[in-house]
Parts: structure tokens; C-alpha cells; sequence
């Protein structure tokens, strides 16, 4: 079966582009173009995508406006969104992650890393790099929010020891093998320890457990995990 794809661009040239490089791979495919946040919302009812590359500026509602509704929209649980940006760290990226978002590519993206980043945020995972964590873990430091996402603190009493160690990594920016390599644990062991905690927590995906981690305290931009 086919990953289902959804382009939410203002730009023509842009999703032509993508629509041509997308649709070239034999295990993905376009099933609409939306030029802005509202249309991008109707468009993933009906098509049933399965991801969708979201630019954040855009006429009328934008993409950050149209994530938050699409991620809260208990009818389409299964999307998961890619937030397009200009530049790699982009202003808005933080929310966009806060708002539901799996992660992040810049319009310059090379062809193959794209076709990856889709399969990799359909298979349930976040695409979210160590470079990517560490521009959300300064943008924690340097506008700090009121905790907003619906886990309170007790929840982390739910998590293992080692479950709140792996957690830790992750929020430093950590991939599962820094993880394995950190713990002396195998890449699965350190992968099920992720994916416990996010189950725990209640989370999407690796992005939404770092601004968790962040949100309740149980990491802070001001320390650092022993190596």
C-alpha cells in the first residue's frame, strides 16, 4: 500500500516540484495540493493522506493554525505532519512541534533525504535530528512557556528510572544509537524505552516527548547528561 501524501503550498512551483519527485517513488503518492491551512484541513478528510508537507506561511489560515487543527481533530489521529521551512531553524518551528507537528525540512532538502523523511514520519516516528532538538532546546531556554500540553508532573512518576534516563537523551538531542551507546544497551532496548515512555506520556512522537520533557521539568536547558 502506498504512503498517501499531501502538499499545503501557496507556491505552485514548489508542490509541482514535489508532486513530480514525490509521485516518481514507487511506495508514495500525491492525493492533493492545498494552497492554504483550511483547504489543507478539508483536503486531509477527504483524501485520507497519511502525511502531509505543511508550509507555515500561507494566506488565510496558516500552516501553524491548520497543524493544531489537524493534530486536535480526533477523526484524523493517523496524519502526520512534515512542517516545510525556508531555513532550516525557523522561527516558528517550536510551535509548530508544540501545535502537534512530527518534525521539520527545509525547502532545499535533497531529493532522497524528503522521500526518507515521509516514509520515516508514516512509519510513526519523529523527523527530528539532533541539530532539530537542539534548536527547540533554545528556544525553550530563551522563550520559556507556561506548560500546555495535558501531562501534568505526577505522570512522570508512570516512567522507570530508565525510562526517565532515556527521556533525558532524547531531550538532549540523542538518537536511538547515541542512546544504545550512552546506556551499553542494544539500539531495540533503547528504541523500547522511547516508545514506552511516549505510550506513558501519551505522546505522538519523539518531538512531542522532547517539549514534554521540557514542559515538566523532568529536563532543563541548563544541564547536561553526563557522557
Amino acid at each position: 500500500m502506498k504512503i498517501r501524501v499531501l502538499l499545503a503550498d501557496d507556491q505552485a512551483l514548489i508542490r509541482a516540484g514535489f508532486r513530480m519527485l514525490i509521485d516518481s517513488a514507487s511506495d508514495l503518492e500525491v492525493v492533493g495540493e492545498a494552497t492554504d491551512g483550511g483547504e489543507a484541513m478539508a483536503l486531509a478528510k477527504t483524501t485520507r493522506a497519511d502525511v502531509i508537507l505543511m508550509d507555515i506561511r500561507m494566506p488565510g489560515m496558516d500552516g501553524l493554525a491548520a497543524t493544531r487543527a489537524i493534530t486536535t481533530d480526533d477523526d484524523l489521529a493517523g496524519v502526520r505532519i512534515i512542517i516545510l521551512t525556508t531555513f532550516e531553524i525557523d522561527e516558528y518551528v517550536v510551535q509548530a512541534i508544540r501545535a502537534g507537528a512530527s518534525g521539520f525540512i527545509g525547502k532545499g532538502v535533497e531529493p532522497n533525504d524528503l522521500l526518507d523523511a515521509i516514509r520515516t514520519v508514516a512509519a510513526g516516528d519523529a523527523l527530528l535530528s539532533p541539530k532539530a532538538t537542539q534548536a527547540l532546546i533554545a528556544q525553550f531556554a530563551n522563550t520559556p512557556e507556561p506548560p500546555n500540553h495535558p501531562i501534568q508532573n505526577s505522570h512522570l512518576d508512570l516512567l522507570t528510572p530508565r525510562e526517565r534516563e532515556v527521556v533525558i537523551l532524547v531531550a538532549s538531542g540523542m538518537s536511538n544509537d547515541e542512546i544504545a551507546d550512552q546506556l551499553y544497551i542494544s539500539r531495540l532496548t533503547a528504541k523500547t524505552h522511547v516508545n514506552r515512555a511516549m505510550m506513558k506520556l501519551n505522546t505522538r512522537d519523539r518531538a512531542q516527548l522532547v517539549v514534554v520533557a521540557y514542559q515538566t521539568g523532568l529536563a532543563n536547558t541548563s544541564s547536561e547528561f553526563e557522557r
